[in-house]
């Protein structure tokens, strides 16, 4: 089972580098007023979503502790992410500030990932 996990969360981090990747490619043409979001941002936000829930799911069942409230905090910043770069997806440019709030709330879920014991 550890092995399972393992690899879950290994794409998961997959999913995290791709939307944090994709938000870092655009941040010149962010300054320009000319970011959009790109498909692997939908893609990192997904695959996050999909491995989360299954590494939820395989630690409870591997009867490992999970922290209900810090999964729930993370969810629901992932869903606001997710249904902003879904709605967004197929518009040139994204505005500033909606795309930069992306960026930010996707720092503040890794930060919630590792800070948070």
């Amino acid at each position: 089972m550890d092995v399972l996990i393992n690899v879950f969360v290994a794409l998961h981090i997959i999913g995290i580098a791709s939307l944090l990747g994709g938000f870092l490619t655009q941040m010149k043409p962010m300054s320009a007023g000319t970011a959009r979001f790109g498909p692997a941002m939908l893609h990192g936000a997904l695959t996050m979503l999909v491995t989360g829930i299954a590494l939820v799911g395989l630690n409870q069942a591997d009867d490992n502790p999970v922290n209900n409230i810090k999964i729930g905090v993370k969810l629901a910043i992932l869903v606001v992410i997710l249904a902003v770069v879904y709605v967004k997806r197929d518009e040139e440019t994204a505005p500033k500030g909606l795309f930069g709030a992306v960026g930010g709330l996707t720092v503040a879920n890794i930060l919630i990932a590792t800070v948070w014991t």
